[in-house]
């Protein structure tokens, strides 16, 4: 939907009207990261409520928790959210609400890491098998594959009892669904494999639960690849086939992305720089495929690429992750006449994940309000985070063994 005002402020600042009849107060969202300040067993704590409360605060139409797993068995690290029926009810509540001041949303992103489940507290399994260097996994059963949309349905059903705004299933970056999708990684010759309609199926059968599970007016996006970056992986022609599919569904949202985390990929995330948003022109023809509003994610940093992506109708809404770790009230900065950019910072030759720890432990730094004595280099990052980690599966085992 091209937009026809030119004063950046308005143009930002136009609510986003969802299929399902629940608007955004604009068209600023807050990307879904792996923000690691869960408490270990699958429960949110005080920096992470206070984190996602100063986004709302902040500006943002919707802030998307990312990782929110839908078992605890496949969890992509174990400083994640766990929305399963003996969850923190009442924590959850508090996370929900706190995310949701100032006309905000707070949408869990809900997910399953599949081969990429961390290994010290998980047997990972994906479509299919694996054996590769750095990684290796069981292929699922039918059975496995059949429990998925009740699984999805019932932590879809127990966000919208504690009270967020909606929810997002991911299928992107190399998890369950994201290797599904993938001819790369799904070698199945049963009706979950083969041509892109095949490999699309489990993810049609997860929607219609989760839309049978929360009814018609609650918001469900779903985060897909435009590309794994991989060789043999997704092609930009099958993740468009996958948008067209996706239309004939109930979703609300579409977010597009793309990279994978699978062991050697090269990874978006982990960059030092940016020359603007990565997967913009794919974008551009998923518009052409769908009426679902798109929303676009990765390499944003300035308002102007913001404000150009919607006038030219590439995106309807944009999704921004380090630039509102950098300014957690960047989207009421956009929204204003004066305006301004985050002030990204330039790494020297940082270790491999250096980058991506260095802004998970900001995450901590604003939860905690002291991001003004945060000082950790990259490799310093690294270290705490993987440190954090492995304390917490200790923890993570104790709770779910």
């Amino acid at each position: 939907m091209t937009q026809n005002d030119s004063d950046p402020k308005n143009l930002l600042a136009q609510p986003l009207d969802l299929p399902c009849g629940a608007r955004l107060k604009n068209r600023l969202i807050k990307s879904a990261m792996s923000d690691s300040l869960g408490d270990g067993v699958g429960n949110p704590t005080e920096a992470q409520m206070r984190l996602y409360e100063r986004w709302a605060e902040g500006g943002a139409a919707v802030s998307l928790i990312g990782e929110v797993q839908t078992s605890p068995h496949y969890p992509e690290k174990p400083g994640n959210l766990v929305l399963v029926p003996d969850a923190d009810l009442p924590a959850m509540q508090e996370l929900a609400g706190r995310g949701s001041v100032n006309g905000a949303h707070i949408w869990p992103q809900l997910g399953h890491a599949g081969a990429l489940a961390h290994a010290p507290i998980s047997n990972p399994k994906g479509p299919s098998p694996l054996d590769v260097e750095g990684l290796q996994c069981d292929g699922m059963s039918l059975d496995e594959i059949h429990e998925l949309p009740q699984t999805y349905a019932q932590a879809a059903a127990l966000a919208q009892q504690a009270g967020f705004g909606g929810v997002l299933i991911h299928a992107g970056h190399g998890f369950l669904f994201s290797q599904f999708l993938s001819p790369l990684f799904n070698h199945r010759t049963d009706a979950y494999g083969g041509a892109v309609a095949g490999r699309f199926r489990v993810v049609r059968e997860v929607i219609d639960a989760v839309r049978q599970a929360v009814g018609p007016a609650y918001p469900i996006g779903i985060k897909i690849n435009s590309t794994d970056k991989l060789v043999g992986g997704l092609t930009t022609d099958d993740a468009l086939e996958v948008v067209r599919l996706l239309d004939g569904t109930s979703v609300d949202l579409i977010d597009i992305s793309g990279g994978t985390y699978f062991p050697g990929a090269e990874s978006s995330s982990d960059g030092t720089s940016s020359s603007g948003p990565y997967f913009i022109e794919f974008a551009r023809r998923a518009q052409d495929v769908t009426s679902i509003p798109i929303m676009l994610t990765g390499g944003f940093e300035t308002r102007g690429q913001a404000v150009k992506a919607l006038k030219e109708g590439a995106a309807d809404a944009i999704s921004l992750a380090r630039a509102m770790v950098l300014h957690p009230s960047l989207a009421n900065v956009w929204l204003s006449d004066v305006g301004g950019d985050p002030e990204f910072p330039v790494f020297d030759s940082p270790p491999r994940g250096g980058v991506t720890a260095w802004y998970s432990m900001r995450l901590t730094a604003l939860g905690e309000e002291t991001e003004a004595q945060f000082e950790l280099s990259p490799a310093a990052a690294l270290e705490a985070y993987e440190l954090r980690d492995a304390e917490r599966c200790e923890r993570w085992r104790k709770r779910f063994d």
